[in-house]
């Protein structure tokens, strides 16, 4: 399985420290074509008097990369929100990669930016415990129709701390977790049926094991990365969990994505008996357990000897690492698609997937121009702002192509470069393409696959199917926070251990193990998440 980004809240002790300390004393040429991205006043007229409002960038260290401050982008900002709210826009740039120590020295001098933002939670609820973020529930109110039609209560909850509003978490539009893929080709050439439960798909990989349809040297009916960062079975749980978990054991129980190891999850101990099973039957990659970056897995299937495997749900057609690109290099006629196996005993094939907020929007409480921040992203909610901020001036940067944006290629380099996928260190309302429909959203995002962009869309739909996501705690848990890189590391040695054990020792030494993890962290992290629960669930 590929490594993919954490969801559950995971925050150093070392940030949760700092943090807690912070907060004791707590105009430009229009682009061309900007006028296109113009809208209209919102909340009357400007104010007399002219505000400086400072922003938020992250600083990616892109080679090439213009004046954070000073480029195409920040200037259409100024010449049509600065000019309409008699304000000038100023953007303060913090290291991508140090942006939660930056952003602590930034709070604890107060001189954050009016716009801040991290994707941390628990940084966000740190500070939010010490005094530190302004409130936004009647500013949201007063000034944030558009905005808060945007984002709907289901994203608005996500910057909900102790019932008020703190934070405006930006709008993620891509939702899909993983997908496993198999190779349709081998399917073909053995006259084999799409697999649909999870005994069919070890049927299936027993075939490829036994008939070896690409006549490979060293076949690989399921190609498998124990990776330490990550460790977990990726979709497999999902077939062994019942579907009758009450909330509070859905949201006690799994409270980490299922990809990770759920010890305690009911179920749980049936997926790792079905790996079991799947290894002692010669079935997974051998090297599983020392392959912990997935590099040998995205060679072995570039290579053509893996049968099926499970990775992000367009793993395949990313152009790093192109195992898709390079199977087809390799074995002409080699095709991957995705399929859906892991079906429950209610006949459904949940997918666990991201939740539907993006960045963590702050406004400190120091700040004098919360009404003009919020009255900023306001303006940004704006559909005509959001295509020209992700997109650029239509007929020079794009084209329109049955309603969805076609790049030229002129926001790769120059003052008008994007340092990343849709600008959304710019749009930090939105992460990912945002068109204002989920269907052109998804053939937008499927454009961003040259050559593969029907399979790059058919994934996403399979990748979608039963999706749900995880409970949403407004209280991060600390104890998690301390133990989390530990028991991380311990789950990766107790999967390794329990997958290649004989099949006679399972059951015992899954109990002896879980014992153990439990006993050095694990029950720690339940029991707050218990507690969390019942203290969000009270008022």
């Amino acid at each position: 399985m590929k490594a993919k980004a954490v969801r559950p809240i995971c925050i150093s002790v070392a940030a949760l420290t700092i943090a807690s300390s912070i907060l004791a004393g707590c105009q430009s040429n229009s682009p061309s074509g900007a006028q296109d991205g113009t809208a209209g006043k919102q909340d009357g007229t400007a104010p007399k008097e002219h505000r400086t409002l400072t922003v938020e960038v992250f600083d990616r260290g892109k080679p090439g990369q213009p004046d954070l401050n000073n480029n195409f982008w920040t200037k259409y900002i100024n010449d049509n929100f600065g000019k309409q709210f008699n304000a000038t826009v100023k953007f303060v740039s913090v290291p991508r990669a140090q942006e939660v120590d930056k952003l602590n020295i930034l709070m604890a001098a107060g001189e954050a930016p009016d716009i801040s933002y991290t994707y941390n939670q628990g940084l966000v609820y740190n500070y939010v415990q010490q005094g530190g973020l302004a409130e936004l529930d009647s500013v949201l109110k007063q000034h944030g129709p558009t905005l808060t039609k945007y984002l709907g209560d289901d994203v608005l909850k996500y910057g909900k701390f102790n019932g008020k509003q703190y934070s405006v978490p930006g709008k993620r539009t891509v939702l899909a977790g993983s997908n496993t893929f198999i190779r349709k080709d081998w399917l073909d050439k053995l006259g084999l049926p799409v697999p649909t439960t999870s005994e069919q798909f070890y049927n299936t990989m027993v075939a490829f094991k036994e008939k070896n349809p690409g006549n490979v040297s060293g076949v690989i009916p399921y190609g498998y990365s124990l990776q330490p960062q990550n460790p977990g079975l990726s979709y497999i749980p999902e077939a062994f969990k019942p579907s009758n978990l009450t909330q509070e054991q859905f949201a006690t129980l799994q409270a980490q994505s299922i990809w990770l190891a759920n010890w305690t999850m009911p179920g749980f101990d049936k997926a790792v008996q079905y790996m079991n099973k799947m290894y002692n039957a010669g079935l997974i990659s051998p090297n599983f357990a020392t392959d912990k970056d997935g590099k040998l897995l995205d060679a072995d299937i570039s290579n053509g000897k893996v049968g099926a495997f499970q990775t992000n749900w367009d793993g395949p057609y990313r152009t790093a690492p192109g195992t898709l690109a390079n199977l087809v290099k390799n074995v002409p006629g080699g095709e991957l698609i995705p399929i859906d196996p892991w079906q429950n005993d209610a006949g459904k094939h949940p997918k666990n997937g991201y939740s539907p907020n993006g960045m963590y929007i702050i406004i400190p409480k120091t700040s004098k121009n919360v009404d003009l921040a919020i009255q900023y992203l306001n303006w940004m909610a704006d559909p005509k702002v959001t295509l020209f901020l992700q997109n650029g001036q239509e007929g020079v940067d794009y084209n329109m192509v049955n309603g969805v944006p076609k790049q030229t290629g002129t926001t790769n380099a120059g003052d008008k470069m994007m340092t990343v996928a849709n600008n959304l260190d710019y749009d930090i309302l939105s992460n990912g393409i945002e068109l204002g429909d989920q269907q052109k959203n998804n053939a937008a995002i499927s454009a961003g696959y040259p050559g593969y962009e029907k399979e790059a869309e058919n994934a996403l739909k399979v990748g979608m199917v039963d999706y749900y996501t995880l409970y949403f705690y407004s209280i991060p848990n600390a104890a998690d926070a301390k133990s989390n890189a530990e028991l991380r590391n311990l789950s990766a040695q107790m999967l390794a251990k329990l997958i290649v054990a004989k099949p006679a020792e399972v059951d015992s030494l899954y109990k002896t193990l879980v014992q153990q993890y439990m006993g050095q962290g694990g029950q720690a992290v339940q029991d707050e998440y218990v507690k969390n629960y019942k203290a969000q669930n009270s008022k």
